[in-house]
């Protein structure tokens, strides 16, 4: 009688997962259970034990996996803002005009704005943070160019659908995009309800002018 193979048994098994992909997935688990504290009380309000408090994960299993708070608030804005970073991806690669673009673009802007905007408040908070705790700022700059990347791709391929090219260089659309971006954070908490509309029609004055034919 033939003796069947444990893979011809089970075809559909999943691979074992490694020690290291079982660290890596619960640091992801306490990292989306973090952010909404972190984002309810900001970076110098928030504690490892606040964190525990406010989720399933007792303190002592959020400091076996994060060294310190600086360690866990990097983590989870950088898994958060890399998941941001991605969610312009298909209005880039879909759009098939000039007009598309920015407003797939804008949409996805304001809907950010409004849905997550105590996230985008501790970034910007961490990012202020990084100018006097020097263990932020590895982290902190690393964000920082990953945003500015997604910003440029996204005026790259405007530039391309209107047969135009960049005025600016990649540094400068960031800082231009970002800081509007950035005021809108700032101005949602006081005006929800004029705020996104206020980001939309600024970033029409400033889109264009970031390309020239």
């Amino acid at each position: 009688m033939a003796v069947t193979s444990a893979s011809a048994i089970e075809p559909d098994r999943p691979a074992r997962v490694s020690g290291i992909d079982k660290i890596e997935r619960r640091r992801v688990a306490l990292a989306e259970s973090a952010l909404k504290t972190l984002g309810e009380l900001g970076y110098a309000r928030t504690s490892l034990r606040e964190i525990a408090n406010n989720s399933e994960f007792t303190h002592g299993v959020v400091h076996y996996y994060f060294r310190d708070k600086i360690d866990l608030i990097s983590y989870c804005v950088r898994y958060y803002k890399t998941k941001c970073a991605r969610r312009y991806d298909e209005v880039v690669e879909t759009a098939t005009s000039g007009e598309e673009l920015v407003t797939g673009f804008l949409a996805k802007m304001t809907q950010t704005l409004v849905d997550e905007t105590p996230m985008h408040k501790l970034w910007y908070d961490l990012r202020a943070q990084s100018m006097f705790e020097e263990q932020l700022r590895p982290d902190v700059e690393a964000i920082d160019k990953l945003l500015e990347e997604m910003i440029w791709r996204i005026l790259g391929r405007y530039a391309d659908l209107t047969a135009t090219t960049p005025t600016v260089d990649a540094p400068t659309a960031y800082a231009l995009i970002d800081g509007l971006f950035e005021q809108a954070v700032v101005g949602y908490a006081a005006n929800p309800d004029k705020t996104p509309d206020r980001l939309t029609d600024r970033l029409l004055q400033v889109l264009p002018k970031l390309v020239a034919a």
